[in-house]
């Protein structure tokens, strides 16, 4: 009988990084070469950000720092307006709490145990109910709310609701988009292939332009639909051509014997799509969906030319100050760290799941 052998210790990150960086000559002048630099530039920022930064909102010292150091009196004066946009002062405690609603949801999402038939169940409701609730909020006109119309809304809430809308309805749009394209039926085949190239071949701040000003025109008379959901649907419509290619390059990646094994065994084409090819298709495809996802939470801030201020059209409100329009760079550093801070979240939770989900690693 053979001795057994302890299992080979997982070296610790610092090792790692160390065996990286200076594994050899060439890499250790690369890394010094690298550093030192960065190590520069950060020390430079520190010094700005922090060491001769102003925090209170006195304009007098933002003025006497000639831009030596940040200004984040900006912000102390600003967050409200930048964070809830043009909505009422008084009440911009309901999209802080419908915003947190939301977000809490997405939390609860990402939790496994949550995610297992009898989670999935109270998860669906409870997505149901914040919903509700959001634009019970949001719009007002209940429970003695104040209505509120949505083109008051603003900052965070807007970019955060169009966010899961848009990837949330385009997602099973792009689904039927990419089997109507690997159908064998010629005419649906045609005409889904036709939707993905023509939306895919425009920029998204056409499909907003025509949503917004030229949608109202081909409605009958007398229908009128709220500017807020003409956009969603614009959004919509565009993630979901991205959504169908995803979608059907997963498709393509599982192999064809297991569409034939399946239907050998007596199933049918539906029950093929949703039982054997979808579950490995999309498995397959996080990395891609996750990039949509970035991509459609980015793309919220081109809703600025159609009049709606979403997190980075609420800057350029709060910059319409010409007393604080100077201090530009620390509203753009917030915003890019609102944006930096829930992509990297997305990001990161997306290579988890990969994980846990060993993508690319089966044989």
């Amino acid at each position: 009988m053979s001795t057994p052998t302890a299992a080979p210790s997982t070296p610790r990150a610092i090792t790692r990084w160390r065996t990286q960086l200076f594994s050899g000559p060439v890499a250790s002048v690369v890394t010094l070469a690298l550093a030192l630099p960065l190590a520069w530039i950060a020390c430079k920022l520190f010094d700005w950000a922090v060491l001769r930064a102003v925090t209170a909102p006195n304009l007098a010292a933002c003025k006497a720092l000639a831009h030596q150091g940040a200004c984040w009196g900006f912000v102390a004066e600003k967050w409200r307006l930048i964070l809830f946009g043009r909505y009422p002062y008084a009440d911009q405690w309901r999209p802080a709490l419908a915003t947190a609603l939301v977000i809490a949801m997405l939390v609860a999402s990402a939790v496994p145990m949550l995610r297992t038939r009898p989670g999935a169940r109270a998860l669906a409701l409870g997505w149901v109910v914040a919903l509700l609730v959001f634009f019970a909020l949001m719009a007002g006109g209940v429970l003695g709310l104040e209505p509120i119309g949505s083109d008051r809304w603003g900052g965070l809430p807007l970019t955060v609701i169009l966010t899961l809308i848009g990837i949330g309805a385009s997602a099973p749009l792009g689904i039927a988009l990419a089997l109507a394209r690997r159908s064998s039926l010629a005419l649906l085949k045609t005409l889904a292939t036709a939707y993905i190239e023509l939306v895919r071949g425009v920029p998204l701040i056409t499909v907003l332009f025509v949503a917004t000003f030229v949608f109202p025109l081909v409605l009958p008379a007398g229908w009128r639909l709220d500017p807020f959901w003409r956009v969603t649907i614009g959004i919509v419509l565009f993630q979901a051509a991205y959504m169908a290619e995803t979608v059907r390059g997963g498709l393509q990646s599982v192999a064809s014997a297991q569409n034939d094994a399946a239907r050998s065994l007596g199933l049918t084409y539906w029950q093929v799509q949703a039982a054997v090819l979808l579950p490995q298709a999309l498995v397959a495809v996080i990395p891609s969906f996750v990039n949509n996802l970035l991509s459609t939470f980015m793309d919220t801030s081109l809703v600025t030319v159609v009049s709606m201020y979403d997190l980075t059209g609420s800057l350029r409100l709060a910059l319409g100050d010409p007393q604080w329009r100077d201090f530009f760079i620390e509203g753009y550093t917030l915003i890019a760290a609102v944006y930096f801070g829930a992509s990297f979240a997305m990001s990161r939770y997306s290579l988890w799941l990969e994980r846990r989900l060993q993508v690319g690693h089966r044989a």
